[in-house]
């Protein structure tokens, strides 16, 4: 990994952003970070003082219980695995556009219901409301305690 301007004090260039890119660096075996300057400076050298410090006590960690650092290596097959549950409960909605479903308020047949269909109504719309916050749809979550809040009225 090469940091550019790396003698720039900012955001990306403060110790602390410097620590984290060199430590995500050093997850690897062969990892390396250049870090391209005209002078070093104070967040510099903290952070490579500090990538010293917690070097030497990760490398006597390693000898004190035979360790041998190597890079985790997975198969495309094994990362598309890990992240099928979290794809599963994706949805493709666009959620920009108006809701193409006519709200059950809106029914003319729901003003005429009975309190017992109101009810029934009501617990319907709680469990379809409670399913979408579930899988994370949070907009239709919204719409429904909408209509929700609607049908109490009622």
């Amino acid at each position: 990994m090469a940091i550019l301007d790396a003698d720039k004090e900012g955001f990306l260039r403060n110790e602390r952003s410097l620590v984290q890119t060199i430590g995500r660096a050093a997850r690897n075996e062969n990892g390396m970070v250049i870090m391209y300057a005209d002078t070093v400076t104070h967040s510099m050298q903290q952070a490579i003082d500090e990538t010293n410090r917690r070097r030497s006590i990760q490398m006597e960690y390693n000898a004190e219980h035979g360790i041998t650092p190597k890079t985790v290596k997975k198969s495309k097959e094994a990362i598309m695995n890990q992240t099928s549950v979290a794809d599963s409960k994706k949805q493709k909605k666009n959620y920009y556009a108006e809701s193409q479903e006519v709200s059950l308020v809106a029914d003319p047949v729901v003003a005429y219901m009975d309190k017992q269909g109101l009810e029934k109504m009501v617990q319907k719309t709680q469990k379809q409301m409670e399913k979408a916050a579930k899988e994370l749809d949070f907009i239709e979550a919204a719409r429904l305690r909408d209509e929700l809040n609607e049908l109490k009225e009622l």
